[in-house]
């Protein structure tokens, strides 16, 4: 009788032992799981043949995630690099013969048209989503923001009529009370929120030493 012996390489030899086809989630992220999860007006005990609240909770958000808010908004004829007001020259304003640009440039911000009285969360819930049990580290949160193209030139004049403004993955990482502004962070091509050292950001990106 020999004693059994533990490969090495544990990890790799279950990895390999791949019976068939997985409900595990293997695509990694940096936002939490319960960041995705929709926010539903169901019980948490219901009658039978009614609807479960994982059930429901699990068909909002793939239905949520099907929907693409530039493809909405463009099948109501709406040009998402149009919503950012953009400096215009007095001289050298369009006429109605060009029909290439507005007569009238968009002067009012969005802000303007806010109504948070159909939020589903707060802001500070949205945030708090960020937040995994037994961590206290929270993570970004994930959303789209429209953000300019050129980073570069988006943050030293955002009114650019170069800039071209698109709906970008982003990761929410702050919220400011006060302006009632998000702090957000693009994702990078693997859909990732990392920093300038490719590390995972946490906690709106304020280190331990502030």
């Amino acid at each position: 009788v020999t004693t059994f012996r533990m490969p090495e390489d544990l990890g790799g030899v279950l990895d390999k032992q791949v019976m068939g086809s997985t409900i595990e989630n293997l695509t990694k992220s940096d936002f939490p799981v319960q960041s995705f999860n929709p926010k539903v007006q169901v019980p948490y005990q219901v009658l039978p043949g009614q609807c479960p609240r994982r059930i429901e909770i699990e068909r909002r958000r793939r239905l949520y995630l099907s929907f693409d808010i530039a493809q909405l908004l463009a099948s109501k004829g709406i040009d998402s690099n149009q919503l950012m007001p953009r400096h215009h020259d007095p001289d050298n304003m369009p006429t109605i013969e060009d029909k290439k640009d507005l007569l009238f440039p968009i002067y009012l911000p969005l802000k303007i048209f806010d109504n948070e009285e159909y939020d589903c969360r707060t802001p500070e819930e949205w945030i708090s989503l960020g937040l995994e049990p037994g961590s206290h580290d929270r993570k970004p949160v994930p959303g789209k923001a429209l953000l300019p193209t050129d980073d570069v030139l988006g943050h030293e004049d955002p009114k650019n009529p170069k800039l071209i403004y698109q709906w970008i993955d982003v990761g929410v990482l702050d919220y400011d009370k006060k302006t009632k502004l998000y702090l957000v962070h693009k994702t990078d091509k693997n859909g990732l929120v990392r920093n300038e050292e490719g590390r995972p950001i946490f906690n709106g990106g304020v280190t331990p030493k502030g």
